[in-house]
């Protein structure tokens, strides 16, 4: 006998699948040029969710966004490990590969707190060193992915608490 069982999305669940969708935009592989890599989908899951937990930290003197951002931490993480293993990573290579991610997140999240106020080639220089591109032309003019990430990071500091909290993620970038 088995048991349906329904899974309740939770507001972490919701974020993720909105940052996911964001992340998976196929605006990056063809007008941004960037190569459609495992690693550049998980560094594009971090670039925008570090505007998130920018904003959330802004107010984190309360406990209930301690929380959420705790949450969201482990979720992203969970995944991207079931992921790796889905992909066929072995247990020392997925632990491995773990550890480089988690001090790769906290690096892209130090640089995004400071990303506003970086001239344009020192916001070159950030995506080139994390992002793959197909050709060198794009990767030396990433212009417009640096105007993404601008206009995203706006529409994230305008973002109303119980947005971020609620998943509420309706970016478009035009």
């Amino acid at each position: 006998m088995s048991k349906n069982s329904i899974k309740i999305n939770t507001q972490e669940d919701i974020l993720y699948n909105n940052i996911l969708s964001l992340s998976r935009n196929k605006l990056f592989f063809t007008k941004f040029g960037l190569a459609d890599t495992f690693q550049n989908r998980i560094y594009l899951i971090f670039i925008h969710i570090s505007f998130l937990f920018i904003k959330i930290k802004q107010n984190n003197q309360k406990e209930i966004y301690k929380i959420f951002y705790q949450k969201m931490f482990d979720l992203i993480f969970k995944n991207i490990e079931l992921n790796m293993r889905e992909i066929g990573y072995g247990d020392i290579v997925t632990n491995k590969n773990m550890k480089f991610l988690v001090k790769t997140f906290y690096n892209i999240l130090l640089n995004c707190e400071n990303l506003n106020w970086r001239s344009l080639n020192l916001k070159k220089m950030f995506f080139f060193k994390y992002l793959e591109h197909n050709n060198m032309k794009k990767k030396a003019d990433n212009v417009p992915l640096i105007e993404y990430f601008d206009k995203y990071q706006a529409f994230c500091l305008d973002l109303s608490l119980d947005s971020v909290l609620k998943g509420d993620l309706n970016f478009r970038y035009k």
